[in-house]
């Protein structure tokens, strides 16, 4: 686009910015901005027009309130306000910034409606806006849902396009240079005749001139940053292990704290005993916490050594005790009673179904852990004051109330210091660590505490991705896909997921539950979705692309075999019935770049597989061999649609992320349950795709889409079902149930 409509001031207000010497730049797209969070505290020579970015005699400072968990985020948005300032991406100071409400993300509300990606309908359009609203009204500050791309795109051009116009007026008023005579280059307004002056020069002046908000955005073929290979901006620190995470924190007098909780998750402590523990060298106290015990001592090694030691006595738990118990439960909730929604009903399912050939199948995916690399930390400092956390979140206001409510002080009251983040996956949308870390911290008032999980406490009270079950029948007729019935049973991740952040679930159906599943994209004469919630399981959270994780396994192998019992080619089948343009394109793609139907030679297979996750349509393609000693995964190839891809350096290394994320928990992983309590407790049992088995792949980000979509959780979903489908294709095993190390070797 060359330009954008022309805002008023007061449409002006909020949702992004620039800011330049002292002076701060953005819009709101709402009538009632929320507090400006940068006036807070502002220091003499500083101006903060807006919420996002601010200058001061040190250069320019963004503010990226989305959190970084390792997918490059503050990178991306120092790029996207540079492209339209004209700085250098790397020259920007890049800050996460205080919580605030005005750091909203209504790009959530895609996800918050139960409407396709692909529905422009009013009726959609406008529930979008509807939601869009009331999470503005929340102040939802929250980093997931491969959201930060489309919530930031528009925002912080525009608010570079604003500070740019708005420093050459100023330049314009102090040199009497018109300011169409104007032009900006590398942090400064360079006069007609050559002459540089500098951001930091102009500030003062534009802080007192309204920001000029019939701005023009740079036509895509003039981007400088976007769409080009770049540096991220923590590259180097991590490249040579001089970033610091939150766990690598240190502050004068502090102490070093962990925990041991009820290993049933939620059960609660009976007693305990820790005479064996007193007196262990470093330890300095032992106190009771919310389910279980926590030890400080003079650093986390012999707290973890001293809380080894207390004898405990653990209650028991609602959920069942062994995995035999979860299955049943999944098993009896595929009845009208525990119907969460009939999210398709096409044609004529059972019409087609009866007196049809009928395929059957029941697939299963488990429970799985997070686990990211960093462990689980948090640092409390607790004062008269105040209270000031540091630790990574991806919901950052949730932390500063529950934090306050623990404490006892009001939530503004409390500080959170946002951190890079060592891997997240979503364990990052919890905080159960933050509490108990200031339950800690406010009996040790004036010492700051970072209290650290174990890698077998935090497998223990992990909340994992939710436990599935599907069950499928289908029919063929005339070498087509005739009939599809599908059905999902579940529990609710935001059920179990929201009461921990005090909030209540919203009424109606949890779209999780068929996500991946009811959006197919296919022309299916007679379709039918059902979702089924099941209650009384053990509690669940976020996974890294949710619901879709286990959904896309499951719907889109059992097309496999349909589309194989109709005699047809899985690729051009699945072409063939796809009704979505962007959906078919990305199908097409990924054929032509596994050269599909050529002949792979003896004892190989290919298998392909389409998933949509937050609006983003992908197709993988996988490529194996059955050697005598097991699978090997060859290839793999990837097409996506996001509309734009920001930095195609980033772009891949996402997308093969997640490919290797998909395959790894696949092959191998899943957490059980025997007598209340996770059975896995570290990596070794726990076991993602080793080095030596890690395929090629091979990345296409195609840009045909008007929507700005995000690739952090799309190329998970797809991963399983194409290796099963491709495991199929070269032993004629079809695997319906994750991990495959149950079934089949990997080499």
């Amino acid at each position: 686009m060359g330009k954008i409509k022309t805002y008023t001031r007061r449409a002006f207000l909020v949702g992004s910015a620039a800011v330049i010497g002292g002076v701060a730049f953005g819009f709101y797209m709402v009538k009632k901005p929320h507090a400006n969070p940068l006036l807070k505290d502002l220091k003499d020579g500083e101006a903060a027009l807006t919420p996002w970015v601010k200058i001061d005699a040190e250069g320019v400072t963004l503010i990226a309130p989305h959190a970084d968990i390792g997918q490059g985020v503050r990178s991306m948005q120092a790029m996207l306000i540079a492209e339209e300032l004209d700085v250098d991406p790397l020259a920007v100071n890049v800050s996460p910034g205080d919580p605030a409400p005005a750091y909203y993300n209504t790009a959530l509300a895609t996800e918050a409606v139960p409407f396709m990606s692909t529905d422009d309908s009013f009726a959609a359009e406008t529930m979008r806006d509807v939601m869009g609203g009331v999470i503005k009204l929340m102040g939802a500050q929250v980093t997931g849902g491969s959201s930060a791309v489309p919530d930031s795109f528009d925002k912080l051009r525009l608010a570079g396009a604003v500070a740019r116009e708005t420093l050459k007026k100023a330049a314009s008023q102090q040199s009497g240079v018109p300011v169409s005579a104007l032009k900006t280059e590398g942090g400064a307004v360079m006069l007609p005749d050559g002459t540089r002056v500098p951001y930091e020069d102009l500030a003062a002046a534009a802080a007192k001139l309204e920001p000029v908000t019939d701005v023009p955005l740079r036509d895509p073929n003039e981007w400088r940053y976007i769409g080009k290979p770049q540096q991220r901006l923590d590259i180097v620190a991590k490249s040579t292990g001089t970033l610091t995470y939150g766990i690598d924190l240190e502050f004068d007098g502090m102490v070093h704290a962990t925990v041991k909780l009820n290993p049933r998750q939620g059960g609660e402590l009976i007693s305990y005993d820790a005479s064996a523990a007193e007196g262990m060298r470093g330890v300095k106290k032992i106190m009771r916490v919310t389910g279980g015990v926590a030890v400080v001592a003079d650093n986390t090694w012999r707290a973890i050594q001293a809380a080894n030691a207390i004898d405990y006595k653990w209650g028991p738990v609602s959920y069942p005790s062994e995995m035999e118990g979860h299955w049943d439960l999944l098993a009896g909730s595929f009845n009208d009673d525990h119907i969460d929604n009939v999210w398709r009903e096409e044609g004529d399912v059972e019409a087609a179904l009866s007196g049809a050939d009928v395929v059957e199948a029941e697939y299963r995916a488990p429970y799985v852990a997070h686990a990211p690399l960093e462990p689980i930390s948090a640092t409390v400092l607790v004062t008269d004051d105040g209270v000031d956390v540091w630790t990574a979140s991806q919901l950052p206001r949730f932390v500063q109330a529950n934090v306050a409510g623990i404490v006892g002080v009001e939530p503004d009251q409390v500080r959170l210091h946002n951190q890079y983040a060592g891997g997240s996956f979503g364990h990052r949308l919890e905080d159960e660590h933050v509490k108990r870390a200031a339950e800690v911290a406010m009996a040790m008032r004036g010492t700051p505490v970072k209290l650290t999980y174990s890698r077998e406490e935090d497998f223990a009270h992990d909340f994992p991705r939710q436990i599935s079950m599907g069950r499928m029948r289908g029919a063929v007729k005339d070498g087509r896909v005739d009939a599809y019935d599908l059905g999902i049973a579940s529990p609710s991740v935001q059920a179990s997921q929201l009461p921990r952040q005090n909030q209540v679930a919203p009424p109606g159906a949890d779209r999780q539950i068929a996500a991946g599943a009811w959006n197919l994209p296919y022309a299916l004469p007679n379709f039918r979705m059902t979702g089924y919630r099941t209650d009384g399981l053990a509690p669940v959270s976020s996974w890294r692309s949710v619901g879709a994780s286990t959904n896309g396994f499951f719907a889109d192998c059992f097309l496999d075999e349909l589309i194989i019992a109709a005699g047809a080619d899985p690729l051009e089948e699945r072409i063939r019935m796809c009704q979505e343009p962007l959906a078919r394109a990305v199908l097409e793609a990924v054929g032509e770049m596994s050269n599909w139907g050529s002949d792979l030679g003896p004892a190989r297979g290919r298998g392909v597989a389409f998933v949509e996750s937050f609006g983003v349509p992908v197709a993988e393609v996988v490529e194996v061999t059955n050697t005598p000693d097991g699978i090997r995964i060859d290839k793999v190839y990837v097409a996506a649609e996001v509309g734009r891809v920001i930095d195609p350096v980033n772009f891949d290394n996402l997308v093969k992320g997640g490919v290797v994320f998909g395959l790894g928990h696949a092959m191998n992983c899943e957490i059980t349950y025997s007598d209340g309590m996770a059975e896995q407790q570290n990596f070794y049992d726990h076991e993602a795709m080793r080095l030596h088995q890690c395929p090629e792949i091979i990345v296409r980000g195609l840009e045909n889409s008007d929507q700005i979509r995000g690739i952090g959780e799309p190329p998970v979903p797809p991963a399983a079902p194409a290796l099963a489908n491709a495991i199929f294709a070269a032993t004629g095993k079809r695997l319906r149930e994750m991990p495959f190390n149950k079934h089949i070797d990997f080499v």
